[in-house]
């Protein structure tokens, strides 16, 4: 076996490609396509809707600017943990570790059951099994990861590619061929909106930006993680920003903002009045494209923030290991063995319902971490550093501190349920420790 095998050390064979396709794999996706009926009904108003999705991408945006600063200085990899661990220590560290791993794993337990339950609307003979293939497209991804990361790799930016493609053909259709109803949509339907409106607009547009943070996670396999790094999260981020606006802006094009803000899959209606009944079909094959990196990308992820964890002895130590191809192996199965348990017993809902809190709790610690380190630790290389720091810093860390306030308030039950679950494992992990140092 060649020396770069089981020693912890990852191969550095990604680009600014993969960056870009992993970003905008991971971001765009289903989202986009159900989340503007919701923002439409909140806001009721063309320019008002519009002005939120820009809003809410330049935050995300000047999100990106922020961690890219810590992704370029502190290149490990693992993302979120990393950082933590490096300015708040090890059981920190683990906390956001610990969660930021179940999250992922829940996550790739939901996208594998959607993509099998978008397969079975196409094919409707394959009904009931949707278990069945939620499991073997899963397995098909690990068999993939074991192909070799520079596979992995080239399938993301293919797929990605494929997948940016699907959604602007989707815009160029909308714009191309505009139904009489949409001109003639109310004017004064602005009237119902409200400050309580706009933030549930906001919130929404937020969420819907999530997967932003994906290159993060990869920058230790990055060739040159100091100048790739920022051009792969502005570059991806203001790629999804400019495809979000697109796709709103096609969709009011064809259905009235009453229409829209009372649809619950706005794309599917929108491509109903473009081509009929054939338009159910068309969306289910375009949210299988976008699941397919997305699965991906979520994979990798998983097996990074695991990989790290492993080498930095946050977790079982031989989490760490990595097969010639570059792939972290035990990582990679011990991820994918998490997320068909909760395929197979359904526990996925209830970890997703958490993964709210968890997601603004883990990034309201990566922005403390990047002002604590530019604090204590002034001299550390920079190759990156955030533009208007530290107001950027500050304004992004309130948003994160307001969001994370929101999902409590709005969800108490499962915001306490992810503070048990943080709590579980920090307990676990102190209780160990101090077993391996008696």
């Amino acid at each position: 076996m060649p020396s770069n095998a089981k020693t912890g050390h990852l191969r550095r064979v990604f680009g600014l490609g993969f960056g870009l396709a992993v970003i905008v794999g991971a971001t765009l996706g289903i989202g986009i396509l159900r989340t503007p009926g919701a923002v439409a009904g909140q806001l009721h108003s063309t320019p008002a809707i519009l002005v939120v999705w820009l809003i809410g991408g330049l935050y995300t945006l000047l999100g990106s600017i922020c961690l890219t600063e810590l992704g370029a200085a502190v290149p490990g990899a693992g993302g979120y943990f990393v950082y933590a661990r490096r300015a708040f220590g090890e059981t920190v560290g683990f906390a956001v570790g610990w969660t930021d791993w179940l999250t992922y794993c829940a996550v790739l337990g939901y996208v594998s059951i959607a993509f099998a339950e978008f397969l079975v609307k196409l094919l409707p003979a394959l009904g009931g099994t949707e278990t069945m293939i939620a499991v073997a497209a899963l397995v098909m991804f690990v068999a993939l990861q074991f192909a070799g990361v520079k596979v992995s790799g080239v399938f993301q930016e293919i797929t990605t590619a494929v997948k940016f493609a699907a959604f602007l053909a989707l815009v160029i259709a909308c714009l191309l061929w505009p139904t009489p109803a949409a001109v003639s949509a109310a004017p004064g339907a602005a009237t119902g909106m409200t400050f309580a409106g706009v933030i549930v607009a906001l919130q929404a547009v937020v969420i819907t930006y999530g997967g932003w943070q994906s290159a993060l996670y990869f920058t230790e396999e990055d060739r040159d993680p100091g100048r790739n790094l920022p051009r792969a999260m502005i570059g991806g981020v203001a790629a999804v920003i400019a495809v979000y606006l697109l796709v709103n802006i096609a969709l009011l094009a064809v259905l009235p903002i009453p229409d829209l803000a009372a649809s619950t899959l706005p794309a599917a209606d929108a491509a109903a009045r473009l081509v009929g009944a054939r338009g159910g079909v068309i969306l289910t094959v375009l949210s299988i494209i976008s699941l397919v990196p997305l699965l991906n990308a979520i994979l990798m992820i998983g097996t990074r923030i695991l990989f790290g964890m492993g080498r930095d002895r946050l977790f079982w130590p031989k989490a760490d290991q990595v097969a010639a191809s570059g792939t972290p192996t035990v990582a990679t199965l011990l991820t994918t063995a998490v997320a068909v348990v909760l395929i197979a017993t359904g526990t996925f809902k209830q970890l997703i319902a958490v993964t709210s809190f968890l997601l603004a709790a883990n990034y309201c610690v990566s922005c403390m971490a990047l002002i604590t380190l530019r604090r204590r630790e002034p001299d550390l290389p920079r190759p990156f550093r955030a533009w208007g720091y530290p107001w950027s810093a500050w304004i992004v860390l309130a948003g994160a501190f307001l969001f994370l306030g929101g999902v409590i308030i709005s969800d108490t039950r499962n915001g306490l349920a992810a503070l048990g679950l943080m709590a579980i494992g920090v307990a676990g992990y102190v209780v160990l420790r101090r077993r391996a140092t008696t």
